[in-house]
């Protein structure tokens, strides 16, 4: 027997699929850009930021990170024609309530010494000031060969009231 979750999936899928008339959409995103975001279960980026599909690239990690996320922003812009970035971290987010210690001994105290050791080089990319993280990760794209034409902006979505800020 199905889990809920994989219960859900399939279930939520058909209805979709039902009255799904889009699969004539091209392969690149028809708007030419790409959103960053968190992967946090309390944003959904096609509503929260007024995405249409086959409209944009939504890249999503924890944390939002841009290191993270290069090897899918240089895809997205290389293969697929993307000339601007929106990387939007947010309220309340979880990358700032830990560090790289605590999450190795999380997995540790979880997983036992096997399973720490797959983690003990792993940066979590954690941080502790979130409007200085936006603009830190803006800059550090902007300062990459593969980004110069390519516009980068930074943002902080709210997750208390649904409102989005531009930072940088």
């Amino acid at each position: 027997m199905s889990s809920h979750v994989e219960q859900n999936l399939v279930e939520g899928n058909k209805a979709y699929a039902a009255a799904f008339t889009q699969g004539h959409l091209a392969l690149p995103p028809s708007q030419k850009y790409a959103v960053l975001t968190c992967m946090d279960a309390r944003i959904d980026p096609a509503a929260a930021f007024n995405i249409p599909l086959g409209a944009a690239h939504v890249i999503r990690n924890a944390g939002a990170s841009a290191r993270d996320a290069f090897r899918s922003l240089v895809i997205s812009q290389q293969l697929l024609g993307t000339t601007e970035v929106l990387l939007v971290k947010h309220t309340g987010c979880g990358m700032l309530t830990f560090d790289n210690d605590t999450a190795r001994g999380l997995v540790k105290k979880n997983k036992g010494e096997a399973a720490a050791k797959e983690v003990e080089n792993i940066d979590f990319i954690t941080f502790s000031e979130l409007e200085e993280q936006v603009k830190d990760d803006v800059a550090w794209l902007k300062s990459k060969a593969v980004e110069e034409g390519v516009g980068v902006t930074g943002w902080i979505y709210e997750v208390e009231t649904g409102q989005v800020r531009k930072v940088v």
